[in-house]
Formats: C-alpha cells, structure tokens, sequence
C-alpha cells in the first residue's frame, strides 16, 4: 500500500498533519486563549497574586450551588453592564461556566474582550475543577470530592502534562 493510499484509507490520516511549524502556531495560539482548570487551581494556590482573576459567567442558582473559590460572579448577560465594577482591565481574566458542553465561558470571553479585557477561558469549566478533586465554595461553605480517575491522578499532585 502506497502513502496515498494509507492516507486515503485510514481516516486519522485522511487529511494530512499540518507541517510543524503550522502545528507549532496553532498550538501556541491556543495556549493564548486557554489555561485548563490543574493550572489555574495550581497559580491560585501558589503564594501570592497569581496575576489573574477568575470569572464565574453562570447564573445566581448555578453559584449557589457552587462555585471556584475566590471568583468573581459575573453572568455573561451582566457583563456589558457591570464588568467596569467589578474588574480591573489591567489584570487578565480567566472566564469558566460548567464544563466542555457548555460555551458559556467562550461568550463571557468574548464579551470581556469587546470592552477591551485581557481575557483566557478555563477549559472543562467547573465540571472540571470539581472532577479533578479542588476545593469549591456552595452556599452551605467549602467542600471537596475526591478526584476522578477519569480526569486526574488520584496518587499524585499532578498528571505531569
């Protein structure tokens, strides 16, 4: 079988990778635009100003029942009216919503965007942050579930990424 027809054939490699150089822009430039939630729980327990603040774009009922410890609560249709407020433009902003099904966080980053906000979205959102076991704030305080299997490793600190 020639490379064209592995190529044709094989519906990984139907379409070809992008040359590195291609790859290496691409990736770099989503980097630019996402942090993933192991990250952003790891600068927002490091001591000191992690040099960002995070944004919860969901509802008031969805806060309540939970919510990043220390974000700001901002839903998304508030955004044009009350952003000024509450954050400081000079300090970028890490937007969540529920998790990967959910593009609440890429409107709310958008929005940000518009009025000039440096902005990143937290990819798997807070589905994520409490799958990967950190700590949330409820209505009813603090808690924490374990870790799923699934998303992060229950014996290490980090998954090593």
């Amino acid at each position: 079988m020639t490379t064209t027809q592995t190529l044709t054939a094989n519906p990984v490699l139907r379409v070809a990778p992008a040359a590195p150089a291609e790859a290496a822009a691409y990736f770099r430039a989503s980097l630019v635009f996402h942090a993933d939630v192991s990250d952003v729980a790891a600068a927002l327990g490091a001591d000191g100003d992690p040099g960002f603040v995070v944004l919860d774009s969901r509802s008031t009922a969805a806060w309540d029942q939970g919510h990043v410890p220390g974000a700001v609560h901002l839903p998304t249709a508030l955004i044009p009216e009350q952003a000024e407020q509450l954050l400081d433009r000079s300090v970028p902003v890490v937007t969540y919503c529920w998790g990967p099904g959910c593009n609440g966080a890429t409107r709310a980053a958008l929005a940000l965007a518009e009025l000039g906000y440096q902005v990143k979205e937290m990819l798997g959102g807070f589905e994520y942050w409490v799958r990967e076991g950190f700590e949330f704030e409820t209505g009813e305080g603090r808690e924490r579930r374990a870790a799923d299997p699934l998303t992060a490793p229950t014996d290490a600190e980090d998954c090593g990424c």
